[in-house]
């Protein structure tokens, strides 16, 4: 399952995609963790203190190695410096999967020991003082559409990513790379303004979306939430002293999570597990050629001097049954 944790700044996205890996770890299930948010705060959500989330290594930084390794012998791909962000794959091309060891994961993510499991935790590294006026974060963020591109994940499979605030992952294809996006809305106009965004953005596209209702204190926030995101809205998250403990640094064991949140945490899971038996790869596929095409004609042609278009391969269907080349 590929899932996204979306929202305004401040709405708590990141700690609810925290919290929500934990109960994935803790029930033994496989998971990546993806940090793809300008804010690079999911290492420290899980665990992790700030010189350890710091020297975690940057997918963007290592963009070069993860094209070389994808590309694999893929004939319409000239050259891994021809690839951008939105490029598929195709015969030929090499595949990532949740549940094995490849040279991007040995250098893009690292193990995280959470109570009852470990996940691998990917970020795509901070944007510095050095990226100002030169480059904008979505050059960044491209070294994570890529990977989910080549991505082939199966049922009770997780990856995880927590997504860069308000509806700057428009400014992309990667809204689509995702089985269901959770948007996390406070019960405040402006929290439910990035909804509608979503909601209107993603319409066209087939994206399943759902809203958590955070910081919700009483019956006038959720009515507030049912009468603006009507049936949209899956589960609503109050007051929480075991994510307060964290924030101070001393969390206890994630079993002391109050109940209502670990219940929460279950609808989760069980909403995104739903969405595996409607997946349709053909579709999938679809949509990564579409914006493929689209940032080529836009930008990709000019940038890297080819014709972009040429890299699709139309006989290619990603799917579980694909082999990947070695």
């Amino acid at each position: 399952m590929k899932i996204a944790f979306v929202g305004k700044g401040g709405s708590g996205k990141t700690t609810l995609s925290s919290l929500f890996i934990r109960h994935l770890a803790a029930a033994g299930a496989p998971v990546v963790a993806i940090d793809a948010d300008i804010n690079q705060h999911l290492g420290p959500a899980l665990g992790l203190d700030e010189a350890d989330a710091a020297a975690l290594p940057a997918m963007g930084e290592r963009l070069a190695l993860i094209k070389d390794y994808l590309r694999g012998s893929n004939p319409r791909i000239a050259s891994a410096e021809t690839m951008i962000k939105t490029t598929p794959p195709g015969e030929g091309s090499r595949l990532l999967r949740v549940c094995e060891d490849n040279p991007v994961y040995d250098a893009c993510a690292r193990p995280v020991e959470l109570d009852g499991g470990a996940v691998r935790l990917m970020v795509t590294g901070p944007f510095t003082d050095a990226d100002l006026g030169v480059a904008c974060y979505h050059s960044k963020t491209g070294a994570v559409e890529l990977c989910l591109n080549h991505l082939v994940d199966g049922p009770e499979e997780y990856v995880v990513v927590d997504m860069t605030a308000g509806s700057d992952s428009f400014a992309s294809g990667m809204f689509t790379r995702f089985d269901i996006t959770f948007l996390v809305a406070e019960p405040t106009r402006r929290g439910v303004s990035v909804y509608r965004q979503y909601k209107e953005y993603a319409s066209d596209y087939g994206v399943t979306l759902k809203v958590v209702g955070n910081k919700v204190h009483g019956q006038d926030d959720l009515d507030f939430l049912r009468a603006e995101v009507g049936d949209d809205l899956l589960v609503t998250v109050g007051h929480s002293d075991w994510v307060r403990a964290l924030e101070k640094g001393r969390p206890p064991r994630f079993e002391f999570l109050e109940d209502a949140n670990h219940r929460a945490l279950r609808r989760l899971r069980t909403a995104a597990d739903a969405t595996y038996e409607l997946r349709d790869w053909e579709h999938y596929t679809r949509q990564m050629v579409h914006f493929h095409l689209k940032n080529a004609q836009t930008w990709g042609n000019e940038r890297t001097g080819a014709d972009l278009a040429a890299q699709v391969d139309p006989s290619f269907v990603l799917g579980e049954g694909v082999t990947a080349a070695v």
